[in-house]
């Protein structure tokens, strides 16, 4: 060979817990099986390929012979499968014995069905530090891929990065390859030439070297307007064609290949980082436009080439500030972690462990933990999957560490890590996590026998796109871009619906409004709030009984001046899956009304289906979908009914209020352009208060949850599992 080069072909093809099947279904028409259909035609190439743990089980039940077909060029050596964390947790944001853990189980079904063990694995979302060496190592791993970012801000430069390096952790040895940022934004973008000529470039200076590819296999064909562009225009025929052509010094093949008979360049400890973009959107909204007004202003300065190499951007672990709501994910993932891990330690039943830990790694799936270009945390399905494995796994774990009977127990303990302490209720029916330092609020909401948190809410935020949907920009036609290029709106006057809260969308959020807000001053957000009661700290209380646990917060605050004081209980009866929610208001002025509300959020109902839906006294008086803004008067109950998941909400008091529904709705970003995503459903009743003689003021309301269906429904299901299992 003249000049010769290896270049390694990475592919890395994904699908998060909980993504629609029909999004996996179109993703492996659209990406996957084109793909290989293609690569199957061209017997001089190698590629190396990762395919995460949701996908490949979601292939292996769907499409076998999709499957089969991959096992049968690794054993022809022309696939390396790259393994990795079984369900694509972000691996610096889990224990490091679930690191280990979900490594080896995905090495041993890839075994299993591949007939292949792992050496390598894919970093998910090539995010980074130091200590994950020694876990890696540990696993069995010999060698990983992160981007050229992470070495050029060790220091490194360009021409230094054609090959792997070896770095260590106590002792631990990995060897890394850098994936080139150019070739990604080359590959599927630009014409092949491109990409021939820029290895050529290295090629001719640096005989020898190893350049590496390492990206989504969703941008050869799912990604907008990639399909016709790969494909229907030929440009990944093109593309291996230029391969081959010049096979005589481009040598496509493995990171297996190039990490067994290449030397490494040498030894380096890599700081802190993911890929640069996702350095970018961890960062403040205001710092991002701040960072890219920078940037276009520099880019005709010489000198930005060489500065910008030293830029450096956020930290992925403040994905869980800038969101608190996957701080609360995070914080419940671990607690389900610890509690399995002390069922290991008391060597509960094997199937138990199996079983929980299944569903433990399932919730650990990391899409819905963030947000950059992809849709992510903003997504309510892809939330509300990781709670139901969480849920899932304490149901299970509940068989190691449960006696039998009704369950009731009450806990107080820092439950999501910011060093203030919350409360925690549990029946067998249900789990309720409130904050009493955060304005006494409900911040989740489990309803076990359907494992669905109905607080998995999202409070409307700034974000630094917003601009673009304020300024109704329009995309524009020409070349395919790359997806962090794309300016698409999918539903017009998205401007107008660029909305910010003031405070998380939990339950029992605690109002005096003013005496003129409307229904739609509400839904946009204009409460009027005349006291400090909405996030003030509450004193809390426990009462147990063993029928029965309480929490009872109170506080001394102001409402317009005037000093109230302000009680509310939250009570669960063992077996039970009523909350009872008592609100007590002292110190009332004699001579003159306020306005008080509470707002309840509930998540995980969609709007706009006919099948869930507001009723009156009984289901037959529709009140409109779950996403219909209601305007009642005098009101003493409400219901919610989402058929589909079977559950039925209901909400009851021993006072007749006025009563406000509307949505909380957000506009987001996701890969197919800007959206409005529903996010909450809100139950607002509030009152004209006046105290009586001694200035007091009280209410009580019930939230009962009723899953008859939902459970009918799997009795069901067993039934005729049971019956096929015996006719077989």
């Amino acid at each position: 060979m003249t000049n010769p080069i290896r270049f390694c072909l990475v592919l890395h093809n994904h699908q998060p817990i909980g993504n629609f099947d029909g999004v996996f279904e179109q993703a492996y028409l659209d990406s996957y099986l084109p793909f290989l259909d293609t690569f199957e035609g061209y017997r001089d190439l190698r590629i190396s390929l990762h395919t995460s743990g949701p996908l490949m089980e979601w292939l292996d039940e769907n499409h076998p012979e999709y499957v089969d077909r991959l096992a049968a060029l690794v054993e022809a050596g022309r696939i390396e499968i790259i393994g990795g964390p079984f369900y694509e947790p972000i691996m610096t944001m889990i224990p490091g014995r679930d690191r280990i853990g979900q490594i080896q189980t995905y090495a041993d079904w890839l075994e299993n069905r591949l007939g292949t063990r792992p050496q390598g694995i894919w970093m998910p979302e090539r995010v980074w530090e130091q200590s994950l060496t020694s876990d890696v190592s540990k696993a069995g791993v010999k060698y990983t891929l992160l981007d050229d970012c992470h070495f050029r801000n060790a220091g490194l430069t360009d021409n230094e990065l054609l090959g792997h390096f070896v770095t260590e952790d106590d002792g631990h040895l990995l060897s890394i390859f850098p994936g080139s940022e150019r070739l990604r934004y080359l590959i599927p973008f630009r014409e092949p030439h491109e990409t021939i000529d820029y290895l050529r470039h290295i090629a001719n200076q640096f005989p020898n070297s190893v350049a590496v590819f390492g990206d989504d296999g969703e941008k050869f064909g799912t990604w907008p307007e990639t399909h016709q562009h790969v494909y229907g225009n030929g440009w990944l025929r093109r593309f291996f064609d230029a391969l081959v052509e010049n096979r005589d010094w481009i040598s496509t093949t493995t990171l297996a290949d190039a990490y067994e008979n290449t030397p490494p360049q040498g030894k380096t400890y890599l700081p802190d980082g993911s890929y640069r973009e996702m350095t970018e959107w961890v960062l403040p909204a205001e710092q991002q436009n701040q960072f890219e007004d920078l940037a276009h202003e520099m880019e005709a300065d010489s000198r930005w080439p060489g500065i910008k190499r030293f830029i450096r951007g956020g930290f992925w672990r403040n994905f869980k500030v800038r969101y608190p709501e996957s701080n609360e994910m995070y914080a419940r993932m671990m607690q389900v972690s610890q509690r399995l891990e002390r069922a290991r330690q008391a060597a509960a039943d094997p199937g138990v462990l199996s079983a929980a830990q299944r569903e433990l790694y399932r919730g650990q799936c990391n899409c819905s933990y963030w947000h950059g270009a992809f849709g992510g945390i903003y997504l309510p399905h892809l939330r509300n999957a990781v709670y139901n494995h969480l849920i899932a796994a304490d149901n299970i774990l509940d068989k190691a560490f449960a006696s039998g009977g009704d369950q009731i127990d009450a806990a107080v303990e820092d439950f999501n890590f910011d060093a203030r302490p919350e409360v925690r209720l549990t029946t067998n029916k249900l789990s309720v996590f409130l904050a009493p330092a955060t304005g006494g609020q409900i911040y989740e909401l489990d309803v076990r026998s359907i494992c669905h948190n109905l607080l998995a809410t999202l409070t409307r935020r700034p974000e630094a796109y917003h601009r673009k949907v304020l300024q109704g920009a329009q995309g524009g036609g020409g070349d395919v871009a790359s997806i962090h290029d794309r300016i698409i709106f999918k539903q017009e006057g998205l401007e107008k619906k660029v909305r910010y809260d003031d405070y998380p969308r939990n339950t029992l959020v605690d109002h005096f409004l003013g005496h003129d807000v409307t229904l739609e001053a509400a839904q946009a957000g204009r409460l009027a709030e005349q006291g400090d009661f909405v996030q003030g700290q509450f004193e809390a209380k426990l009462r147990r009984s063993p029928e029965r646990v309480q929490v009872l917060m109170s506080r001394e605050g102001t409402v317009d001046g005037t000093p109230i004081q302000l009680t509310k209980g939250v009570t669960l009866a063992a077996g039970g899956s009523t909350l009872e929610i008592a609100y007590l208001l002292e110190n009332l002025p004699p001579n003159r009304a306020l306005r008080f509300g509470v707002e309840f959020n509930l998540a995980g109902l969609p709007a706009g289906a006919d099948d869930r839906y507001f009723y009156l006294g009984d289901s037959d008086n529709r009140q409109g979908h779950l996403g219909t803004c209601l305007d009642l008067d005098g009101v003493d109950q409400l219901g919610l009914i989402d058929q589909w998941l079977g559950v039925d909400i209901g909400w009851s008091s021993d006072r007749a209020a006025n009563l406000w529904t509307y949505p909380i709705e957000t506009v987001s970003q996701s890969e197919g352009g800007f959206e409005l995503v529903h996010q909450s459903v809100i139950l607002l009743p509030h009152w004209r208060v006046q105290g009586d003689a001694t200035g007091r003021w009280s209410v009580t309301m019930k939230l009962n949850i009723d899953t008859s269906l939902a459970e009918s429904r799997m009795h069901n299901l067993q039934s005729i599992q049971t019956a096929e299992s015996l006719v077989s």
